[in-house]
């Protein structure tokens, strides 16, 4: 632990602005003196006691709940002090002031503040010192600020089952067996004369099959919780008048969109977060591509393929009632290539044919892999809704989901990538079993790093500075 780790911490845990209740929280070793001070009295451990909080003339700052809990038996692992005021900002800045004059007021026996550095904490500093003092590991602290974050319930759910401990038991599951299939290699180099045999005997490539099985569940579980965590970024694109904008109304069920019948109306990017079998899906409508009449619209297709280009699905729009029409085929087409051109080739494109109202009868032959809609009617906006889940890998999995970030997949990608190594060094008919065990002991790194057994200090920094102060 850093220095910085060992001083108290004091914070205001609530939302900036006013509202009903207002919480204050410090956190430190031996903080008795700040909570004499403010509350006048010692506190009964876990208990809530209704009190009057007090500056350094006695006067009242406000009267509210003051809860102590002693270490280790607290959120952060120290001892911690949460005042429960109202909710007003100048009361609870007027606590945290408080507290930091507590701290630094001068102990009559030592003639020293008594705890001469309590500071203001830092963002996801409570948090960190709970993953520091062991009581939570990474995976978990991390799945607190999705839980907060969470936009929608699917993936709220999913992350309080990452936080309840689900994703690091699964991974703790796979370092175990790992360990294991280690100590078989480990032991096989120690001892020269156990030779291959001793492998077979006790069936290493039957355990590593094993392994990847295991690890193949944990992927799929913790991808699809990076979907819920991340979202989808949807971007609507297409010639003007086609329907972008009444494609976005429709599927986010308001008119967040200007619609009319001139060209060009849209000018920048309209941005809705919406939800699809409780993903999160972020839709994008964008101006129309073509050449620009102007150099405001200019500006607006520009900004078009530069969210295209950004997206995770494009959803390219095309008008029925215009099918025919040489010069709007042209445009489709000179359209269709420049997104081949531009967009990375994993980025699906579907092709979604509009205004199936306005003909007597949709020509599929014309629509081809594409899907049919009416953003007027409604009619094919269920089945667009589940392909986006498709093209971009959502699968519905029957025992829940991690909620996952994406460092945990690529290690999880690490892991896999160095069993599928050690699979085929058994699979020789010389095995190197030096290298089988330096692939082994690679995937026990890349397994540890999500709970955090092997991190650096840069990757928590990083970490803890996106959650919210207070936190």
């Amino acid at each position: 632990m850093l220095a910085r780790h060992h001083h108290p911490i004091v914070a205001i845990a609530t939302a900036p602005g006013r509202g009903a209740v207002g919480i204050v929280r410090v956190s430190g070793q031996n903080i008795s003196s700040v909570i004499a001070a403010i509350c006048g009295r010692t506190l009964v451990p876990r208990q809530a006691t209704y009190l009057p909080f007090r500056d350094v003339q006695a006067q009242v700052i406000d009267q509210g709940l003051a809860i102590h809990f002693p270490a280790p038996n607290s959120y952060t692992g120290e001892d911690v002090l949460e005042l429960q005021a109202h909710g007003g900002p100048v009361v609870l800045q007027l606590l945290v002031a408080r507290c930091l004059e507590a701290a630094a007021a001068i102990n009559p026996v030592t003639q020293q503040p008594w705890l001469p550095q309590m500071r203001l904490a830092q963002p996801g500093e409570f948090t960190e010192r709970a993953f520091l003092n062991d009581k939570i590991d990474l995976a978990q602290a991390e799945a607190i600020a999705d839980l907060i974050d969470a936009s929608t319930e699917t993936a709220a759910r999913s992350a309080a089952r990452s936080m309840s401990g689900e994703f690091s038991l699964a991974v703790n599951t796979l370092l175990e067996q790992l360990i294991h299939l280690r100590m078989l290699v480990e032991a096989t180099l120690d001892f020269p004369e156990e030779d291959i045999d001793f492998l077979q005997k006790a069936d290493a490539q039957g355990q590593l099959t094993r392994l990847q099985q295991t690890l193949a569940t944990v992927m799929q579980r913790a991808t699809q919780g990076a979907i819920l965590r991340e979202g989808i970024k949807v971007v609507i694109a297409g010639q003007p008048n086609a329907g972008k904008s009444s494609l976005l109304n429709a599927l986010a069920g308001a008119e967040l969109a200007i619609v009319t019948p001139v060209a060009g109306t849209t000018r920048d990017k309209v941005m809705q977060l919406i939800q699809i079998d409780g993903v999160p899906l972020h839709v994008v409508d964008t101006a129309g591509l073509r050449d620009a009449l102007d150099e405001v619209e200019k500006i607006g297709v520009e900004r078009a393929w530069a969210e295209i280009q950004s997206a995770d699905a494009v959803l390219f729009l095309h008008d029925l009632s215009r099918h025919n029409a040489i010069d709007y085929i042209a445009d489709d087409d000179r359209i269709a290539g420049d997104l081949a051109l531009k967009l990375p080739q994993k980025t699906p494109v579907i092709d979604v044919w509009n205004k199936s109202d306005m003909v007597k009868a949709v020509n599929l032959a014309t629509a081809g892999e594409g899907i049919a809609i009416s953003a007027k009617t409604g009619e094919g906006l269920e089945r667009l809704r589940q392909k986006l889940l498709e093209v971009v890998g959502w699968q519905s999995v029957p025992e829940g989901v991690f909620m996952a970030r994406e460092r945990h997949v690529l290690a999880l990608q690490r892991v896999n990538t160095q069993l599928a190594h050690a699979a085929a060094q058994l699979r020789a008919a010389m095995p190197a079993l030096d290298l089988l065990a330096e692939d082994l002991r690679q995937a026990q790194l890349h397994l540890s790093e999500i709970t955090g057994q092997f991190t650096s200090d840069d990757l928590l920094g990083e970490i803890f500075s996106r959650f919210c102060i207070g936190k």
